[in-house]
């Protein structure tokens, strides 16, 4: 492993011009609403960050994808990515889910546990073309990106996939449920939808994945995952990945599970290439602040997090009205006013994104300089996803937290 540096924390008061030392629809109960819960202490989240920094991740020896017996296009196309060799995650899960048994997964986000579970159902169609999955994700986002994902990895095989997610059209997803697939990937509010309207038949899917199960939960959407996997046969082999092991995951593993595999890789909850800082700010000067931070020419790809969906779209507004070249994505967009505010961030067009914590996990954009909490986040789970779009794929971010004072 080479150099990393180590996060700092730095406080900044009224005057500060910088904050880190003069540097630089889904359903369920939703991101915009929430409240933050009454004295947050921020010192205690970069704390517990810094601690996961300090305690560094053991290398785990890991071995090479030609040892996993795959299909020989499969592993040209690994190759043709550029995969050189498995991650932690996917060495200890792909044998498992060969193997046909049921896994618990437990990983941070970018592990590279898609893989770990499209690289064996990969292998399992191209030598069973009548076999089913379901693909379950908490956000549209994260769905999008299974589904580039699998069209990623899928070149030569004849493999056909349904991507069923809210704020996109219903009629599309229907006449695309008419045609023969070998995998559905949605939301679990959209599925539920198509498989009560009866254009989702589940009672032949063979494999069902459940990603970010911890995040689904946290959005309310335990009700209609219990259903959607009542559906589903008695013989299947099911997959639950989560970066936590809750009671009711647990409780969930024990009702739709056969004797899971649990397997766990301990990374660092943030890398220690993310810079962390806190600006002292009177509500009143927020925007200014912000807009101060902004101007700096350093700040090159910014993603800034709001709390409330109205609050996003009236900061982006703002933001626009003063030059800035801003783009906004919350729960009540729609998937194609998304889908192309992600891309007008990605390449460059806009420099700004502002978002709620809909954009805290699944969002997958390498050269994020900045994140700025303008709203504190509500927990240290959504402190540490918010930060963790920054210092991505070896290089440098700041993570700057706006706290009232």
């Amino acid at each position: 492993m080479g150099f990393r540096p180590r996060g700092r924390f730095n406080v900044s008061g009224h005057g500060a011009k910088r904050g880190f030392g003069g540097g630089g629809g889904n359903r369920g109960r939703g991101y915009g609403g929430r409240r933050p819960r009454p004295n947050l202490d921020i010192a205690d989240f970069i704390a517990r960050a810094q601690q996961s920094i300090d305690s560094g991740v053991s290398e785990e020896k890991v071995g090479r994808f030609e040892n996993f017996e795959l299909h020989s296009q499969l592993l040209g196309n690994i190759r043709s990515l550029g995969y050189e060799q498995p991650t932690p995650i996917q060495d200890k899960t792909i044998p498992v889910i060969m193997e046909g048994k049921d896994l618990v997964g437990l990983a941070n986000t970018g592990t590279g546990k898609t893989a770990s579970f499209l690289i064996p159902l990969i292998n399992r169609l191209a030598h069973d073309p009548k076999h089913k999955a379901l693909i379950m994700a908490p956000t549209r986002e994260l769905a999008m990106q299974i589904e580039a994902a699998l069209r990623s990895l899928k070149p030569g095989f004849k493999i056909w996939s349904v991507l069923c997610i809210g704020g996109t059209s219903m009629y599309r997803q229907l006449q695309e449920l008419r045609r023969p697939y070998e995998v559905v990937i949605g939301t679990p509010g959209r599925l539920k939808d198509l498989a009560g309207q009866g254009a989702l038949d589940l009672s032949g899917c063979r494999t069902v994945v459940l990603d970010e199960v911890d995040r689904m939960m946290d959005m309310g959407f335990l009700p209609d995952m219990r259903e959607l996997l009542g559906m589903l046969p008695d013989q299947k082999q099911s997959l639950f990945f989560s970066a936590t092991l809750s009671g009711k995951i647990h409780s969930l593993a024990t009702t739709f599970m056969k004797d899971p595999v649990t397997v766990s890789v301990k990374t660092q909850e943030v890398t220690g290439l993310v810079e962390q800082s806190v600006m002292r700010v009177r509500e009143s000067d927020k925007l200014d602040r912000l807009l101060e931070l902004l101007m700096s020419k350093e700040y090159e790809k910014v993603l800034v997090f709001g709390r409330t969906k109205r609050g996003v779209k009236e900061l982006m507004f703002k933001l626009r009205d003063r030059g800035v070249r801003a783009e906004s994505i919350h729960g009540n967009k729609s998937q194609n006013y998304r889908k192309q505010a992600l891309q007008a961030f990605r390449s460059n067009m806009v420099n700004v994104l502002v978002a709620t914590d809909v954009a805290a996990r699944g969002l997958d954009v390498a050269d994020i300089t900045h994140v700025i909490n303008y709203d504190m986040p509500e927990t240290y789970d959504d402190y540490v996803h918010r930060i963790g779009r920054t210092g991505r794929a070896g290089r440098k971010g700041i993570a700057v937290t706006f706290v009232a004072g």
